[in-house]
């Protein structure tokens, strides 16, 4: 998870404030993003640039979920975990919500708990589960039963909390140690909406957020945080990001009466909290649907913001709209990250750091929102099609630069062959395409730079607290939207993949929309590689300090090549106090060691299925290791697995 003052604990791990059990000489891996403050930072030091080539598997671990779902349920399912580690244990979550403990030093099964999921195999990305969380209960006793607990939500909408010892449920939290998660809005079909990533749980409170299907209909589920109490389960409050009352302020920002039909403008992704503020940063995605406003006329806050939120009372602290009126599909997908800069005179500066699928690097004041290096409101392109609407002006951050294109013209165009650039030319010249923030059109459709991949996804940034700055992996493949009317798609309601084609329905407005990648007649991305990098980004002056290619395309080519030209990716960074960055994240399936002073590739190694996760990393007995969870990833389409990997040095004798 992520949220608070910088704090890099060795020797702990801070656990809604209270220390869990770690030896002295042990780094931890308390929270989903390393610590409260979602970092990805360790302080273990053991794995060094000099000798991290030296990394072997120490062990393996199969959940045994490609053999208990089968190949139907696999497809339907992607693995983007990152393990825990809490009271000696080693915990995570299949994408069926499976809860496992292992052995961190030898990767054997000490429990599991299976809370028996079943939405069937009807709709895509039914299946996902990020991460979970410990918290221990002030009021308990060491040893008893339940004192420090594993927190998860699950795929149809329930929390449930085990002992972090044996992994049996909770007595006393909600019925049978699970409570549901109230829904305003009926779900047309299970899964539609969802608990996948990793709880918040900070004084004394777990806060959810939801994953809705996108671009299904205007009336979608609401996007409405629920916050509990931890010991018990009661419903402490309720946030809902579309202000529903007229003496919201932000009402005025929602057109006629769209604010009391509109659904999602859900928090999918990571949250984090302060404790010592009292205060839970949220990044609110876009209200539905995703690519056609005309009927949420307006800016529509708090959607595709970042939000402040009183832990205690579910009051709104501060907030700020990374986009405006958001029919573009840039939700805020990445976690915040909170940072403790220190300052030249002395002193630190709090600042929450905010990236997204523009390209941006929002760097925030934690107390106020407000943007450290200044924002310039500039003009936007307008749109053409019936009944739309479309803000005149987008926020964009005075620093850092965007870390990604944000506009792709006919005379970008690349390939390997003068053919298939000529190609490539062609289809680009033919698009609407006025750079960022180009609204979708009809045939031929738009160019969207970037694509809705990003720039910055839900993978998150690490920090590396010795430079003060920041790594990032980015995408930089455009995409290519077009509205369809009504009258094309005919009797659609949901998402149709059909003969390769992404159609969503948008029931509720005129257009539907189909989505494609901006690729060659060969599958190659369009422009320019690379088409994945990692990036450095100082938080002190927002200056880039190395960017380098991530990925290799030789699985694309008739013979093994190492060719680093990046590959689009999903997940995110690890930085240790030693200088190393660890990162699987991309379509090529290999976890990889970066030197955090010059962005050098130091080592990599090939995984036995899709590494669309984040690693963490932690020493247990002495010896330091690096855990990566592989398998399936519905959007790249990777091998099916369920393997858990641990790295580490050779063992010393």
């Amino acid at each position: 998870m992520m949220g608070r003052s910088v704090v890099q604990a060795l020797g702990a791990l801070l656990l809604g404030g209270l220390a869990l059990a770690a030896s002295a000489d042990e780094a931890g891996w308390g929270y989903y993003g390393g610590t409260q403050a979602g970092q990805r930072y360790s302080p273990a030091r053991e794995i060094t640039p000099a000798n991290v080539a030296d990394l072997t598997v120490a062990w393996r671990y199969s959940t045994g979920e490609v053999k208990r779902r089968g190949p139907e349920l696999m497809a339907n399912s992607s693995t983007e975990t990152t393990a825990v580690l809490v009271e000696g244990n080693l915990v995570f979550c299949t994408p069926f919500n499976r809860v496992v403990a292992l052995d961190p030093a030898t990767g054997k099964e000490r429990w599991s708990h299976d809370p028996q999921v079943d939405l069937g195999h009807a709709m895509p990305y039914h299946y996902n589960c990020r991460g979970v969380t410990p918290w221990r209960d002030p009021a308990a006793k060491a040893g008893e039963v339940c004192a420090v607990r594993i927190i998860s939500g699950t795929n149809d909408s329930r929390v449930i909390a085990l002992d972090a010892r044996t992994g049996r449920r909770c007595p006393g939290f909600g019925l049978n140690g699970e409570v549901a998660v109230p829904r305003e809005t009926p779900s047309k079909f299970p899964g539609e909406i969802k608990v996948t990533s990793a709880p918040v749980v900070a004084n004394g409170v777990i806060v959810v957020g939801s994953f809705i299907m996108d671009n299904l209909r205007v009336d979608a589920p609401r996007g409405t945080l629920n916050a509990f109490d931890a010991r018990t389960g009661a419903l402490r409050w309720q946030w809902d990001p579309i202000p529903r009352t007229k003496d919201d302020p932000a009402a005025a920002t929602w057109q006629g009466n769209s604010a009391q039909v509109t659904g999602a403008a859900n928090v999918w992704s990571t949250m984090v909290a302060d404790e010592a503020r009292g205060l839970l940063f949220a990044p609110v995605g876009s209200a539905a649907p995703d690519f056609f406003g005309g009927e949420r006329k307006g800016d529509n806050l708090y959607s595709s913001s970042i939000v402040a939120i009183e832990l205690a009372t579910g009051k709104l602290r501060w907030h700020f709209q990374l986009v405006h009126h958001d029919i573009f599909d840039y939700d805020a997908a990445s976690p915040p990250m909170l940072v403790d800069l220190p300052l030249p005179g002395g002193g630190t500066r709090a600042l929450v750091v905010q990236n997204t699928k523009q390209g941006f690097a929002w760097i925030l004041d934690r107390d106020t929102g407000k943007p450290v290096f200044g924002a310039i409101e500039k003009p936007v392109p307008t749109s053409a099609v019936p009944g739309e609407w479309v803000s005149p002006t987008q926020p964009f951050p005075v620093k850092p630069a965007p870390l990604v294109p944000t506009r792709v013209t006919a005379d970008d165009a690349w390939g390997f062959t003068f053919w298939d650039k000529a190609k490539c030319r062609e289809k680009i010249a033919a698009l609407h395409n006025e750079g960022i923030f180009t609204p979708a059109s009809l045939d031929p459709g738009t160019l969207l730079t970037p694509g809705n991949a990003g720039g910055m996804n839900w993978g998150g940034p690490a920090y590396d607290p010795a430079r003060k700055w920041m790594i990032v992996n980015v995408n930089t493949v455009p995409q290519i939207v077009r509205l369809l009317p009504r009258k094309q798609i005919g009797n659609i309601e949901g998402i149709s993949l059909t003969s390769g084609r992404d159609i969503a329905a948008q029931v509720g407005t005129p257009y539907g929309t189909n989505r494609d990648w901006l690729l060659s007649p060969w599958g190659a991305p369009c422009t320019a590689p690379p088409w994945g990098e990692l990036v450095a980004v100082s938080l002190e002056d927002g200056s880039v300090k190395w960017r380098v290619p991530l990925g290799s395309i030789e699985d694309k080519l008739p013979l093994p090549i190492e060719w680093n030209l990046g590959t689009p990716n999903l997940g995110g960074p690890v930085v240790t106090a030693s200088g190393v960055v660890f990162i699987a994240a991309t379509q090529d399936n290999f976890i990889r060691a970066f030197d955090v002073r010059s962005g050098k590739m130091l080592w990599r190694d090939k995984l036995p299925a899709g590494g669309q996760a984040t690693p963490m990393t932690y020493t247990a007995g002495g010896r330091q290791f690096v855990v990566m969870i592989t398998g399936h990833h519905l959007w790249f389409g990777s091998k099916a697995g369920d393997e858990v990997i641990a790295y580490a040095l050779p063992a010393k004798r």
